[in-house]
């Protein structure tokens, strides 16, 4: 009995996201498909304007551009999926479309990580070192720098999709989320995992912790030659040439923290309910990061609101 049951192969899976509270589902495909729209809208404008204005062709923009089109590619890899889930009745996903969505998700997440830090880096030689900013942070630089974001960040994906769906699945195939998250999809294995979570444990230090580090000691010197500013005015002006990017930044690693750092209800009721909050807090967390990312260059960037009203006004002009 049991080598039969070894020999089921999982050929998809069954998305369970809200299925016991279809009440909720309704309204949240609404709030979540306005979030999206949102999403696109805003990041959208973003990428026009980094690229049609000539005045925010700089690192610092470029980088931008290369944020917010992260932010609609991650959006996109598993926002459709769940509201399509909202609204059908049975919620499956292949197997190779549950590989492809957590590769995309995954490759993401991690590339924002390492893309944030490089971020604080051209903040830190715009602030710390700017007569020789123009040479470090030249084209040759900044490009190489995005690139290798995006690249380091497919390829931690491409391990962990591979090490996560080579497993034995022998028949469980329900996954307790909305999406094909790789968490929720290793709990389904009929196999040791160990080497999945070491191999996770390791993408963890190297793509959360490494760049957060980095980021904070940035941002002491950052600080630090800030402090040493004579005036007020001066102050606040270098200030405000960080200010979004730290703003993004608090509410990227906050919203992380907060996922992961909540102590596990140990009563079963408790548990239920805390299982729906985590699967809550997980979607939103997929899509108010990357909404809330243009609203904060938008208004704590003048040179960002300038180029933007600019676009505005000349669609408005030529219509």
């Amino acid at each position: 009995m049991e080598s039969a049951n070894q020999t089921i192969s999982v050929t998809e899976f069954i998305l369970l996201g809200l299925s016991d509270h279809p009440k909720l589902e309704k309204t949240f495909f609404v709030l979540i498909l306005l979030m999206y729209i949102v999403i696109l809208l805003g990041n959208g404008v973003l990428i026009l304007v980094t690229i049609l204005d000539s005045r925010l062709h700089m690192p610092m923009y470029f980088f931008l551009g290369n944020l917010s089109f992260l932010d609609i590619c991650y959006t996109t890899s598993s926002v459709p999926l769940i509201l399509d889930s909202f609204l059908t009745p049975r919620k499956t996903i292949s197997f190779s479309a549950c590989a492809v969505q957590m590769f995309l998700s995954f490759a993401m997440g991690a590339t924002e990580c390492v893309l944030l830090g490089m971020m604080a880096f051209d903040r830190y030689v715009a602030i710390c070192n700017p007569l020789r900013y123009p040479v470090v942070m030249s084209k040759a630089a900044y490009v190489p720098m995005a690139v290798s974001s995006w690249a380091a960040g497919s390829m931690t994906a491409m391990v962990q999709t591979s090490l996560a769906m080579r497993l034995p699945f022998c028949g469980d195939n329900v996954i307790n989320h909305f999406t094909c998250e790789i968490l929720a999809v290793l709990k389904l294995a009929c196999a040791d995992i160990s080497i999945n979570v070491i191999s996770m444990a390791v993408a963890n230090v190297i793509f959360l912790g490494v760049p957060v580090l980095f980021i904070f000691v940035s941002y002491i010197f950052i600080l630090a030659t800030i402090l040493r500013i004579p005036s007020a005015e001066g102050r606040k002006k270098t200030f405000s040439t960080c200010s979004a990017h730290l703003a993004v930044v608090v509410v990227f690693y906050g919203t992380i923290l907060f996922m992961y750092g909540k102590p596990k209800s140990k009563d079963p009721l408790g548990a239920d309910k805390q299982d729906v909050s985590d699967k809550l807090t997980s979607l939103f967390y997929g899509v108010v990061t990357p909404m809330l990312n243009p609203v904060i260059y938008s208004l704590r960037n003048k040179d960002v609101k300038a180029a933007v009203k600019n676009l505005v006004s000349q669609k408005c002009f030529t219509q």
